[in-house]
């Protein structure tokens, strides 16, 4: 089933997702004074080592330190040391810690202690003291290893791109002027047929020349692989050119055929080339709204769109596989009222939190007190798998995506059965 086959690389992207949100916070925390600690161990470090250096260092540092920032210091080393105890060995893909005292918006102090093992291997070893967190590494581990460029070519011009986790990007293209396979009359055919071939040659020589120019930097192949696409045979005398550089030429994965130029053929070739692009996030976002779209056209029911009606999709355990914006600006508020004991749930966007009335009770005119608020990405994030759905955070950079955002708010669904939320909204 195609959910199936889907479901370990969009649990990835929610760990991705979630470490992103992570770095973002962190970033934007700053202590008072250096007395934020970021600590990262690789796999194959100790934990006794690192353990032993934070005792000699909560020794050595004792006089050093200000008497102003001395308890916050002590305190994050201790908080370290707690952490570490928790741990027998070094996790697979090592271990990330921060901690440290920060200062809120509201001036107030507040103490942050943060552990987790990364999505995969970290190599950095990093102790650092500093008045901010440093997530230099954590960042680079987010960069996406797998680069795949694209050269599309017919006898009107090339293209050439890139694909790159959800981003595609048009690096460069130009047109060109060939001549047709029937010479003007009065012109000797085998003439023609020379000039012909000659253009033929020079055009695929320029491409040639191009593509080492955008995929070869420092003398090495800046792409994991090359899709080479077209409508014509101009694919295949590229990829057996003397003129095509033999660094390129090894990293050569598919030859497709397609039936567009330009922008339209590099949408095609990447669709095409799917089955030897793994892990690309781009292909997949593609396909699971592709997917939702067909549901949506065939009218099968299976499909829902919209906080409401998906929050209920999830509750029936319907949904299969929920398909939420990266950027979707709405949060998850829970009310209290005293009185009846009772709590309400709301889906607000920004501008509904401004306006304060649904801090009103609309039956008793008694006002609710917010017991928690947060993003419904997150929320969703925390909790999709307790409702048997697959989470696919997409975003609005593919054609499909940004179809996705704009006309069904960002939030959606592919249901497991068919389900009338209309008749349900009359019955309640």
């Amino acid at each position: 089933m195609f959910a199936d086959n889907t479901t370990e690389a969009a649990d990835r992207n929610v760990e991705i997702w979630k470490i992103k949100k992570l770095i973002k916070s962190l970033e934007a925390a700053r202590g008072n004074g250096a007395t934020m600690i970021s600590l990262m161990i690789p796999p194959k470090d100790q934990i006794s080592r690192v353990a032993k250096m934070l005792a000699d260092e909560f020794l050595t540092a004792l006089p050093l330190i200000s008497t102003f920032s001395r308890f916050s210091v002590l305190s994050a080393i201790t908080s370290v040391q707690q952490i570490l105890k928790l741990y027998s060995k070094v996790p697979t893909n090592g271990l990330v810690v921060y901690c440290g005292t920060i200062v809120t918006d509201d001036g107030k102090e507040k103490k942050v202690n943060i552990d987790f093992e990364p999505f995969k291997p970290i190599n950095t070893s990093l102790y650092l003291w500093d008045n901010r967190f440093h997530t230099e590494a954590l960042n680079a581990l987010l960069a996406d290893d797998n680069k795949f460029g694209f050269i599309v070519m017919d006898d009107n011009g090339a293209l050439f791109g890139v694909l790159c986790g959800n981003t595609r990007e048009v690096l460069h293209k130009f047109t060109v002027d060939l001549p047709k396979k029937h010479g003007l009359g009065g012109q000797s055919a085998l003439r023609f047929a020379r000039l012909r071939m000659e253009k033929r040659r020079n055009y695929v020589k320029k491409v040639a020349e191009t593509a080492v120019q955008l995929y070869i930097t420092n003398d090495r192949p800046n792409v994991t692989g090359l899709i080479l696409a077209g409508s014509a045979d101009f694919k295949s005398e590229l990829s057996q050119s003397d003129t095509f550089d033999q660094r390129l030429q090894s990293k050569v994965l598919k030859l497709v055929d397609v039936s567009y130029e330009g922008e339209n053929g590099f949408n095609q070739a990447i669709e095409l080339a799917s089955e030897v692009l793994p892990n690309v996030n781009f292909i997949q976002e593609t396909k699971v709204i592709g997917r939702y779209f067909d549901e949506i056209s065939q009218d099968t029911g299976k499909f829902c769109f919209g906080v409401e009606d998906t929050l209920k999709g999830l509750e029936m355990r319907a949904v299969d596989i929920l398909i939420v914006w990266e950027n979707v600006e709405i949060s998850r508020l829970v009310l209290k009222n005293h009185q009846t004991d009772e709590e309400k749930i709301l889906h607000l966007n920004s501008k509904q939190e401004k306006d304060k009335t649904y801090s009103i009770d609309n039956e008793t005119g008694v006002e609710l007190e917010l017991v928690e608020k947060m993003p419904l990405l997150e929320w969703l994030a925390n909790n999709y798998k307790t409702f048997g759905a697959t989470l696919e955070i997409i975003t609005d950079k593919s054609q499909e995506g940004a179809q996705f955002c704009k006309g069904f708010g960002g939030v959606g669904g592919i249901l497991r059965y068919r389900v009338d939320f209309q008749s349900m909204e009359l019955d309640e």
